[in-house]
This record gives structure tokens, sequence and C-alpha cells, in this order.
């Protein structure tokens, strides 16, 4: 879990003291905060429900029918088909449901009330009325009900896996009530909203409620983005659009010609409706929409926030990183392992002079660590400071010393500090070399330098040249677990990875080598190299779309790299045709995180501004997080192919059959109660057996492409000629079983049974019958099959007749063809990985 910033407004005086809020300061604190509410309104209500079932038009369709055939007298036609109602309006139930499940199953685990100090004593309030600055306390097997710091409390193990997937308890203490309040304080002394205290009794001091814990971030995020409509999902709409049109048309088409065949207008609409329901592709815009609210929940479960349902998309087509290196592929915490002074000087005056010249406030891992090593010195008055910014790589600072003197002391880059040195050429080589030495090692080195000002120099300007070397100072960044295996994860599966780094070419290069970027001999760039001109658009048309003479097409490594030398790396990146993550942390990372295709900001040490424009937020910072996420968002997409597929591979024969045998002057294959029927089996099955098919464990390769799709055109010859295959079975099917005797019944049992045999198989073929859903879909389908045909009573009531051996010696056969045609749609969508 991450450190999280402490908001001083919200806790001021009251981190190290023991005292409650009044009623009249938590009032006007909620008027300021808002109440402790994770979600805004509970969703899944009846009313939701209700209007989630009216929309299903299936439901209209029956009704319509129905009515129809009381209109006409048939009462017991229209008492089967109201009597359907009830599983289908039982299925929207159960998928209106089942598709909140993620996020009610979140917001079942936070707690109901919480015991508060208020006015001086304990007392029980319900959680959504804590606001900030609350005291609360916390018993085993108690969920918090607010991130919070823990003030007081021993031997506290907690359950964080609803945050973090870790089954493992973690341990947490007090924050020391001698800190105050520093800027942020580390997840071991947090209590987060939805975790639960297994050991110990925790006082908590709360800092965030409602959407602004990490919880209600989560849930937020996974509410919005299963609205949010996508590129892809725009597709589906503009396909869905296509459909209908045909459908409706050619709906028009087979009334007419039923019409004209003598059939009469009862039978006329009926045979249009039918089939218009048949062709009628809702299911692929909700699937869709389904998958996506999974995404956002299972991003979260990785660590990997999603703030917009685009990157649930996007994150799986991804074809290049832009990594930083500190913090996401090392840890982010330097520690001084070499210092080498001039000669006149020793080790501890070096780093005295560099922490001179560092800030406690800077937020920078090297001042912080050059301060923690640094001995206590003489005491200096800061007179100026002149900043570390990327433009200066490097940072002065102004000093009176005891003796009244005054001092400028500069720290940064070496060869920057060595350009302000007035050292001898010949002494300055030599320590060129040494820095060369200790970056190749992969240690980050700065060089420290100093020079007295003269009387009447003024204080307030930055001395430019005449420093005096005192020496360099090597740090080392160790490299996060997993790194390495989650690089080569990405090698072995396309992606492409750009360390962005502002340290020394060569400790780039020492750090790539070091994680398997680049192979033994990566290929590290200046990013003076790649400034802005060199990637516009009259220089990529030179280069045959490689900028710089494809010099962007083999960096492994941007060295030295400035805010916008980041972002024309991205923007170069994206039109070489490459979908293209990007980390930041900064206020500067912002422009490259808004270009990118996905941007991703750092949850522990990321800025506001960075985490508000990017797409996804980690946790953890880490890159091994980023390469999960993708891994995730691929598994993802080949699920929701695979559904596709299996739509397309039923929907083709019940549409094709559907028209085909009431064109060629037969009877209705399909009466209303059949398509209700199949389609109890069809949207269970699109829904939850893709949805929850289990992933391979490693990172998928994927197509490279800029504009989405969801099949490649082998595919779609293999779905097209399964669909015809399995159309021309179900058709011959009806032909054979109708027979001289043209039993009617018969013949529908033996086209639905066809059917529904096939897509058994392609669900056993494509889903996989490894997991409980599937296994339970397939033979609930099968089971209804054999009650609904075999049994004549029930036989009768949906105007079929049981089947003889050799009809189901068909069946088989249709499962087996149907299963064939599964395969080969699968081992398209493994080539076009």
């Amino acid at each position: 879990m991450p450190s999280r910033p402490l908001p001083a407004d919200r806790l001021a005086d009251l981190l190290a003291s023991d005292r409650g809020l009044s009623e009249a300061e938590a009032a006007e604190r909620r008027a300021r905060f808002g109440s402790n509410d994770i979600l805004e309104a509970p969703p899944g209500g009846w009313r939701d429900l209700l209007r989630d079932t009216a929309r299903d038009p299936m439901i209209w369709f029956l009704v319509g029918v129905a009515l129809l055939f009381a209109l006409l007298g048939d009462y017991v036609e229209a008492a089967v088909l109201a009597a359907a109602l009830l599983p289908l309006a039982g299925m929207d139930a159960y998928l209106h449901r089942r598709t909140r499940a993620s996020t009610e199953g979140l917001a079942s685990r936070l707690a109901a009330s919480a015991t508060v100090r208020r006015d001086g004593g304990f007392r029980v309030v319900p959680a959504r009325e804590l606001v900030p600055g609350d005291l609360v306390e916390v018993a085993p097997a108690e969920a918090f009900p607010a991130d919070g710091l823990v003030v007081s409390g021993a031997g506290l193990q907690v359950d964080e896996s609803s945050l973090t997937g870790e089954a493992a308890p973690m341990r947490k203490r007090p924050l020391p009530a001698e800190a105050g309040l520093p800027g942020e304080a580390a997840a071991a002394h947090w209590g987060f909203a939805g975790t639960r205290l297994l050991a110990g009794r925790a006082t908590l001091r709360v800092a965030y409620t409602g959407g602004s814990t990490l919880y209600g971030e989560i849930v937020r995020s996974a509410l919005a983005g299963s609205h949010a409509r996508t590129p892809l999902q725009q597709a589906i709409g503009r396909l869905v659009t296509v459909m209908l049109a045909a459908a409706l048309a050619f709906c028009t088409l087979l009334a007419a010609i039923r019409l004209v065949q003598g059939h009469g207008l009862v039978d006329a609409l009926i045979s249009a409706v039918t089939l218009g329901v048949a062709a009628l592709p809702e299911e692929f815009p909700v699937v869709f929409t389904v998958f996506l609210g999974v995404g956002v929940y299972r991003l979260a479960r990785r660590q990997a926030l999603v703030r917009r349902a685009v990157a649930v998309e996007n994150v799986g087509r991804v074809t290049c990183i832009c990594s930083d290196k500190t913090g996401t592929l090392t840890e982010g915490r330097l520690e001084l392992s070499h210092a080498v002074p001039a000669e006149d000087l020793t080790v501890e005056r070096l780093v005295g002079l560099a922490a001179l010249a560092a800030r406690a406030d800077s937020g920078d891992p090297l001042d912080a660590a050059l301060l923690a090593t640094a001995s206590p010195g003489v005491a200096a008055q800061r007179l100026a400071g002149f900043a570390f910014t990327e433009q200066r790589r490097r940072e002065t600072a102004v000093l009176r010393l005891p003796d009244g003197t005054c001092l400028a002391v500069v720290k940064g880059a070496p060869e920057t500090v060595f350009e302000r040195c007035a050292d001898p050429p010949a002494a300055l080589a030599a320590w060129r070399e040494r820095v060369t030495a200790y970056a190749t090692t992969g240690h980050k080195v700065i060089a420290c330098a100093s020079r007295p000002l003269r009387a009447g120099e003024p204080a307030e300007a930055e001395p430019e040249a005449g420093y005096r070397l005192a020496g360099l100072l090597a740090f080392e960044d160790r490299l996060r677990e997993g790194v390495r295996e989650a690089v080569d994860d990405c090698r072995r599966a396309g992606i492409r990875v750009v360390m962005v780094t502002g340290d020394h070419p060569a400790t780039a290069e020492a750090i790539a080598r070091e994680i398997g970027l680049g192979g033994d001999r990566p290929t590290v760039v200046g990013a003076d190299a790649f400034d802005a001109a060199a990637f516009d658009a009259a220089t990529l048309d030179a280069a045959g779309g490689a900028p710089a003479g494809a010099l962007l097409a083999a960096a492994d490594v941007v060295a030295r790299a400035a805010p916008a030398q980041k972002l024309a790396l991205v923007q170069a990146l994206q039109r070489a045709g490459e979908i293209v993550a990007v980390t930041g942390d900064g206020v500067n990372d912002v422009p490259a995180l808004q270009a990118a295709d996905i941007g991703i900001a750092m949850g522990e040490r990321g800025t506001q501004s960075a985490r508000e424009v990017a797409a996804i937020v980690l946790l953890d910072d880490n890159f091994r997080t980023i390469v999960r996420a993708v891994a995730e968002g691929r598994q993802l997409f080949l699920n929701l192919q695979l559904s596709f597929a299996y739509l397309l591979l039923i929907h083709i024969p019940l549409v094709l059959s559907a028209a085909l045998v009431p064109l060629i002057g037969h009877p209705l294959l399909y009466l209303p109660i059949h398509i209700v029927w199949l389609e109890l089996i069809i949207h269970p099955t699109a829904m939850l057996v893709f949805q929850q098919r289990p992933g391979s464990g490693r990172l998928l390769p994927t197509a490279r492409q800029r504009r989405p799709r969801f099949f490649g055109p082998a595919t779609w010859l293999a779905l097209g000629l399964g669909g015809l295959a399995l159309a021309l079975i179900v058709t011959f099917g009806f032909e054979r079983a109708l027979g001289p005797a043209q039993d009617v019944g018969h013949a529908r049992a033996m086209a639905l049974g066809a059917l529904i045999a096939a897509g058994a198989a392609v669900t056993v073929v494509l889903g996989g019958p490894a997991t409980r859903i599937a296994a339970i879909v397939v033979s609930a389908s099968l089971a209804s099959l054999g009650l609904l045909v075999q049994v004549p009573a029930l036989a009768r009531l949906v105007h079929l007749s049981p089947l003889h051996l050799a009809d189901w010696g068909l069946a088989a056969a249709a499962a087996v063809v149907a299963g064939l045609a599964a395969l080969a749609v699968a081992a398209c969508l493994r080539r076009s990985l």
C-alpha cells in the first residue's frame, strides 16, 4: 500500500492531540468535506432493476406477441408466452445484479457504524456521519470506517486484501506523536476504509472520507467506468445500427413474401417480428459494457486505479511503455554508497558541503539521502537558494558562515558543475573518468563544488563560475523486485520498453543492462538528440516514419530527459504507430501524460495534477504493476473477443435458418417461445462464461494496430463459414424431420436440438469447462433441451415433438461441426495476437 499525504487543512493541530470533535465542529466539517459516503446512491435498487429490465427488447417482444395471441383468442399460447416472462425477467434481474457484483462486493465490506469521540465521550454513530478530524476507535474484527492515521494501538494486524489482493495480514503501528505533521505518512501508519482489523484495538484519526478514500476512488471509478463510451464501444454502436437497419429491411421483405405466399397477415407479422428479435444484436453493446466494468475492478485489484473506462480498452493494446526509472523501475530510495573528496578535503567535509545545498522540503530522494548521511556541521545562514530544474541540472546555495564570510555551494549533474569550475583541465578530465566509472556500474553521480564570495559580490545573484571542485558523490537506487522478469515478459509479448531518465547516460545504460532492457548492449540516446524539432512531420516524412534517421527505432534508453523532450518522444512514438503508455509523477509530466494513449500517474509520489490527468493511477508506483495491468487488459480483450465470437457463431445460423425456412414456403421455424428459450441460454453464456474465463498467467502478445478492431479477416472468414455451415445443418435437420408427414413440431425440435447442441459445443471450446459457471450454463442448456423436447407434456406446451435416436445423432454432428468452427476461430485469434 502507498504512503499518503497528510492534509493539513483537515488535521491541523489534532494529530498530536487525544481530543475528539464537538458536534458543532463535526457539522461544520461535514458541510465542508461532505458525508462519508463511498457511493453517492447505492446502485442495484428495485427502481434501477425495473428500469434496466424495461430496456430489454425481449420483454416487449413477449408482451406484444402475447397480447396479439390473446386478441386472436389463442389464450393458451398467450398464457405460455406470459409465463415465459418470469424466467426472462428473472434472468435480467440476475444479470443486473451480477454486473454490479464487484462494486457491491466492495461496498459490502464498508463499516456501517463507527465508535467516535464527540463532545468529550465515545458514542456509536452511522459511519456516513464521520468527518475528517474525527477520533475513532476500531475493535478487533471491525472494519476501518474511513482512511485515517493510527494514533494508538499495539500488536495491530489488518486484513487489506480488499485493496491489495494480498491475503497476509499487514502490521500497523501508531504514528509517533513527536513527528508533528509531516508531509506524508507511510502505509504502516494508515488504516484504510474497507480493510478489517484482525488483532489489537486501534485509535484512528480520520483524514479522508467518502470518495477521497482509496476505497472510494476504486468504487467510484468502477461505476463511472462502466458507463463511459470508448472508441470500441462507439464502433460497436455503429455496427449495431447497421445490423438493425439490415434486420428491419430483411424483416419487411420476409413479411411481404409470406403475404404473397398466402399465409395471412398474422403469420406475416409474427414471422417478421420473430426474425427481427432473433437478429437483434442487443447483446453486443451490453456484453462490452459489462466487460468494461469488470476490467475496472480487476485492474484495481492489480493496484492500478482506473480513472476513465477507455483505459481498460487501451491498456490491453499497449505496444510501448515509456517508463520513469526512479521509483518505478527502482525503489526510489537513494543511499550514498561512495564519496570521493578532493585531495585537501575529507569525506565528512564533502558530504557536509553537499548537504548545505540540499533542502529538507524539496521532496528529492537525493536531498533526503544527503541530509540523512551528513553529520551535524557548522551552523550556516542560508542567504539565497537557486533550485534544481531540468534545464539547470544543478542547485546552488549562498550561505553566511559563522566567521561572517559568504560561501556559494553548488551540487548537481557532474558535467554541469564541471563547466563552472576553475580547476585545471587535466584534473577535470580525471574527474570525468571517475564519473564514467561509477555511472557504468549503475550509480547516480553528482558533483559538488564551492567558492567564497568576494567582498561586495551580491549574495542574491548565483555565481556562474570560479568554483573549486569538492568531489563526487555516488548513490545507489536498488531495483524493484520482479522488474527484470516484467521487462522480459514485455519483450516476449512484443511490447517495447523505453526507460526515460534524467540520469547520466552511463548510469542509465548500467541500469538498463541490469534489468535486461535491450540485451547486453542497450542503445542509450541522450535527450538532446530528441529535441522537438527532430520530431516534426517533415522529419518523419524524410526518414520514412523513423525520426532522426531511425534513432527513435533503436533507442532503449533516453537519458538526461527533460519534460519537453519526454512529450516529443511520446508524440514521435505515436506517429510511428505505437500505442504508448507513459508514466509520470510531477506537474512537468502532465503534457506527456495527456498526450499518451495511456497516462499512468504514480499514486505514492505523484502530484495531484499528474493524478488528475492520468487515465490510470498506480497505487504502488511499480513497473511490474504496469505490466500486470497490461496483461489483465489483454486477457480481458481476448475474453471479449471469445464472447463476441460465440454470439456470432450462434446468431448467424439462428438468423439464417429463421429466414430461410419461411422463405422457401415452410411454416415458421422458431416461434416466439423458442426465441425466448434460446435467449435464456445465449444471454448468461455471453455475459458470464467468458467474463470469468481464466487467463494463461502470462502476458499475451497482441497485434499492433492504432485503430481498434475485434477480428481480423481470417477470423471473420472462419466465423462466416462456421455460421453458414451450422445454418445449413439446422435447415437440413428441419427438412429431414419434417418429412412427408409434415410434422412441424418434430422438425422444430430437430432444428432447436441441433442449434442448442452446437451452442454448447462452442461454449466448451471457446469458454472452456474449467469454470463453475461454464459447467452450469452448458449443463443447464442441455438439460433444458432434454426436458422440453423429450418430455411429451412439456414438448406439447412449447409446440415440439420428441426426437428419435437418429435425430440426436444429427444434433451431435451439429455439435461436432460447431466445435470445429470454434477451434478454427480460436486458432485465428491466436495467430492474430
